[in-house]
């Protein structure tokens, strides 16, 4: 799948995600928060970890172009050629197309899972026309070690192309060998297999397939020699590559599982071969005389005749794969919001039916409590009711909202009893003191002292006229100063003044000392700017105001009013 179809289904998932969790699941909105930024972080981390993938891949890919891709219209078959490929394959070329087939050269065994992978990501279309042709030219090694570790490597390349391709290639063998001296000048035959009912077909240029005793069979005389050649040849080939490639790769060896090909071909053409190769080896050690080096063509012929019998299936393209994902998601969704919709409206029903529950339980004495239930009822009604008429949110919808049928049972409930009238109000006589009465600082002390200058004494008596001890009441003498010097100063100077006008009073009029309550404020209360002389005169200042206060001011020997208490005590004692 393309790199953007592959983010797109990221982001839709993402935003999918977070409607599920702010508009239909009931969380918290602590919960609420914390998944829709771990939604956004996980998406981020997807889009970053994509791009990274993509770069990578781009990178490895690197000498591979777009021009060596088959084109997204092509229909014939798309094979990878691993192995011995570098004779098929002109210099400076990755690619050989023909008209059954694109050839696509794979240089190293860790370049073949990776351009699987390219290749359905880019021609998705194409995945079922994949398939890897593993070349053998036994005539370009010397060393059956070095062929078998490569052999390996190709095997173990092959088995990881099935995480891209969701399956294991169809992979095919083919086997390029210089034919005999007899033959040298010679068309190349093919030697095909499909499967063991067909047995070995022949194949030559301009002539129908035979099977191979039929081509042995009706051989003319000038071509006996040659073609017996060649069947003692193919016997040789068949037994080298039975022991050097099919025991290997048809057995499992720990992870690398056993590979089975789908078709196998055996080509006799001239090949470009080292001295002392494994081919001669092999006949040397059959025959006791080597073949020789043969001058070999450009390029090797392509195994076209066995492009009909690979594997064929359907493919499917980019935006195919896309919308499939999206109806994945949008079925996931939908399946989750349903399920979210039903768990609310069940949490509704269960929380209406505890209201109902608790209303019908309470008897109505004291009324207060059933009061508070109806109360709850009629906002639930009240609630559904607009859901009504408004509709019903995203939550509760997708075709299992209950709301509707929980309407009658609450009308029912709220309208079966109404509270018991309220007593009468207790009218109360309302005692209003008199007001607070400001004195002038300046008027009774010098400045910055507490003492009562001689003259203030009618000014204090003419002040304190309505202001009278009385039972119950608390005379309550506050000082407050300007900002003139600091906030501590300040302070205990208003305390000290407003003890001396509490100590003129208690003395002159003989008020019991209970009856007095003392405060020093400074210049925390002003009642008037302090950037003025006028306000700060004004600030510099004596209150004395009467509170009502319990038991306040009683004279020695007076008795104390009776309570609620007493009375009980009383009554209980004349019983």
């Amino acid at each position: 799948m393309r790199d953007v179809y592959r983010n797109l289904l990221t982001v839709l998932g993402a935003v999918l995600a977070l409607w599920l969790i702010l508009g239909f699941w009931p969380l918290s909105v602590g919960s609420r928060v914390a998944l829709s930024l771990l939604v956004i972080l996980v998406c981020g981390v997807l889009l970053w970890r994509q791009h990274r993938i993509s770069e990578v891949r781009a990178q490895a890919l690197s000498e591979i172009a777009d021009g060596d891709l088959p084109p997204e219209e092509f229909q014939g078959a798309v094979i990878l050629a691993c192995g011995d490929n570098t004779a098929l394959f002109a210099a400076g070329t990755r690619q050989r197309e023909t008209r059954q087939g694109w050839y696509l050269q794979v240089k190293d065994a860790g370049q073949l899972p990776l351009l699987a992978q390219h290749l359905c990501r880019v021609r998705p279309a194409q995945v079922s026309q994949i398939s890897v042709l593993l070349a053998v030219l036994p005539e370009c090694h010397t060393s059956a070690e070095d062929f078998t570790r490569r052999l390996r490597s190709w095997q173990r390349a092959i088995a990881q192309c099935r995480v891209a391709l969701g399956r294991m290639p169809p992979v095919w063998i083919v086997a390029w060998v210089t034919p005999p001296a007899a033959c040298s000048g010679a068309e190349p035959v093919w030697f095909t297999t499909v499967s063991q009912r067909t047995g070995i077909q022949v194949h030559q240029p301009g002539q129908s397939s035979l099977s191979l005793t039929d081509w042995m069979r009706e051989t003319a005389a000038d071509e006996r020699l040659s073609r017996l050649s060649q069947g003692l040849w193919l016997d040789s080939l068949m037994v080298w590559q039975g022991n050097a490639v099919g025991s290997l790769l048809s057995v499992r060896q720990g992870e690398l599982p056993a590979i089975k090909p789908c078709a196998q071909g055996l080509c006799m053409a001239p090949v470009k071969g080292e001295a002392n190769n494994l081919w001669q080896q092999h006949i040397a050690s059959v025959t006791a005389l080597p073949p020789d080096t043969a001058l070999a063509a450009d390029l090797l012929p392509l195994p076209e005749l066995l492009l009909p019998a690979l594997p064929r299936r359907r493919g499917v393209s980019h935006r195919m794969i896309f919308w499939r994902y999206v109806g994945l998601l949008g079925g996931i969704f939908l399946a989750l919001a349903m399920l979210a919709s039903w768990v609310n409206n069940q949490r509704l029903i269960m929380n209406v039916g505890d209201h109902l529950a608790l209303y019908h339980r309470l008897s109505g004495t004291p009324p207060l409590p059933k009061l508070r239930a109806q109360q709850r009822l009629r906002a639930d009604a009240s609630l559904l009711d607009d859901w009504q008429r408004r509709g019903e949110p995203v939550r509760y919808r997708l075709g299992l909202y209950q709301g509707l049928r929980l309407i009658p049972p609450l009308e029912a409930a709220v309208s079966d009893w109404a509270p018991p009238p309220p007593p009468p109000p207790v009218i109360k006589k309302i005692v209003q003191g008199p007001k607070t009465l400001r004195l002038d600082s300046m008027s009774l002390f010098d400045v910055g002292k507490w003492t009562l200058r001689p003259g203030s004494t009618k000014l204090l008596v003419n002040s304190l006229v309505g202001i009278k001890a009385r039972p119950g009441w608390l005379i309550v003498v506050a000082g407050h100063t300007d900002n003139t010097g600091d906030d501590a100063s300040n302070q205990v100077l208003s305390l000290k003044r407003a003890e001396a006008v509490r100590d003129w009073m208690r003395d002159t009029g003989d008020v019991a000392e209970s009856c007095f309550a003392v405060q020093g404020y400074g210049e925390s209360r002003p009642v008037a700017t302090n950037d003025t002389p006028e306000g700060r005169a004004l600030n510099r200042r004596v209150e004395i105001s009467l509170v009502p206060q319990a038991d306040a001011c009683r004279m020695p020997g007076t008795p104390r009013a009776p309570s609620q208490d007493d009375d009980a005590a009383q009554n209980e004692m004349e019983k």
